[in-house]
């Protein structure tokens, strides 16, 4: 692992060509992955209602699961991993795109997912994100979304399933703070496994899981410096 700190270098290129690169070996691994973590979602949002998902890669298990459910549009920039999601789950409509230059109308959706996805981003990015996601869902609608444990400076792993990658996080705890800060209510939060199995990767990774609702913008006074922490440097 080394610093991601080269300005000279695309960061985000290096991601979707990785995607790219790594598409038979990533979904390959990620068929083990249960989605029962998305039970937190469907208990409480109707059936048929309007759900994006981010970095939905080639769909499987995530997006294909939702589907049965609800009406879902996947966003991914890997053109290798789109074109085997609109293969493979036909009833969701995809979006080939940097989820960062996609716009939709506010109160768009009834929920959002980002499994495995915001740890690809900057961490200015990431706030950005969860801001204009915070817009387009309607008023209680809800976000699902996978986070880390550790605040981790951006860094490249060299060999993620045979390519570069590129990754940074903010701490579970400081997640949540922003969270609050940007009008989100923490519904509740579980574990959830990183879809590879043990014996694919050596590890058995597990992530912060959190359900969150969309409340008002209003940034309390306890999440105030929080938030402005959280912006400074990043």
């Amino acid at each position: 692992m080394k610093p991601a700190n080269d300005p000279m270098i695309d960061y985000k290129a290096l991601v979707r060509v990785g995607y790219d690169r790594c598409v038979d070996r990533y979904n390959a691994m990620r068929a083990v992955e249960s989605p029962s973590a998305l039970d937190l979602l469907t208990e409480r949002v109707r059936a048929g209602a309007s759900v994006l998902d981010i970095g939905c890669g080639a769909g499987t298990p995530i997006t294909k699961s939702l589907a049965n459910r609800f009406s879902v549009t996947g966003v991914d920039f890997s053109t290798q991993q789109i074109r085997r999601a609109r293969r493979d789950v036909p009833q969701a409509d995809f979006i080939e795109s940097d989820i960062m230059t996609v716009r939709f109308p506010s109160q768009s959706f009834d929920a959002v997912v980002a499994f495995f996805v915001l740890f690809h981003l900057p961490q200015r990015q990431q706030i950005e994100l969860l801001e204009r996601v915070h817009t387009w869902l309607v008023a209680g609608g809800c976000l699902l979304a996978t986070l880390s444990v550790f605040n981790e400076p951006p860094y490249i792993e060299d060999d993620f399933l045979g390519a570069p990658m590129y990754w940074t996080n903010f701490a579970e705890a400081e997640y949540h703070d922003l969270l609050r800060g940007l009008g989100y209510e923490i519904l509740c939060m579980a574990t959830v496994r990183d879809g590879f199995s043990e014996s694919c990767t050596g590890q058995n990774h597990r992530h912060p899981l959190v359900l969150a609702q969309k409340g008002g913008w209003v940034l309390r006074e306890e999440d105030r410096s929080a938030d402005v922490s959280l912006r400074k440097g990043k």
